[in-house]
């Protein structure tokens, strides 16, 4: 599996992540992830949609409760062929108890804990931590990569408004 380093921190100390380094243009991977209802799916749902995909280490977190909160409220604001999904380590079960506690209706939420599919695929599996690095990602409604970020600090949080700005151009 292929290892990089040098690109992301936290609390300023380097990490390694696993899997391929994919950006702008390239076909959206396919992978494996686990919802609510512990069903096996994939990232793409069934029409011509436009997706937010983010990533973030685990929803029991400040900085990504703060995110996903935030995700959560922009959703509210784009057009309907956008959706938004937010993938992490967290168990399904997890994820619900979040969603449930914060209200989080405009987001699905996936779960990457059983075979770091999501992690490899889109290279932001960290090595040291087994968690998923804070990325964003904007597949468009043929499956391609239109915009990707790399959040470097992992207690960063990510410039939302670049990735909401790429999702509504390409709804027009």
């Amino acid at each position: 599996m292929n290892e990089r380093t040098g690109l992301i921190t936290f609390q300023g100390d380097p990490l390694t992540l696993l899997g391929e380094d994919i950006g702008q243009g390239m076909s959206a991977p396919e992978v494996r992830l686990i919802n609510g209802d512990l069903e096996t799916v994939g990232l793409r749902g069934e029409g011509e949609e436009v997706l937010i995909v983010a990533s973030v280490p685990s929803l029991d977190t400040s900085v990504c409760s703060k995110e996903t909160k935030r995700f959560n409220q922009e959703a509210e604001t784009l057009p309907g062929a956008a959706k938004l999904k937010v993938v992490s380590m967290d168990l399904p079960f997890a994820q619900q108890r979040w969603a449930k506690e914060y209200e989080a209706t405009q987001i699905t939420f996936l779960s990457d804990h059983r075979e770091a599919s999501f992690g490899e695929a889109y290279g932001v599996l960290i090595k040291e931590l087994r968690l998923l690095a804070r990325a964003v990602f904007v597949i468009d409604a043929a499956g391609k990569i239109a915009y990707t970020q790399l959040v470097k600090e992992v207690t960063d949080e990510p410039d939302y408004e670049a990735a909401l700005g790429v999702a509504r151009g390409l709804l027009g």
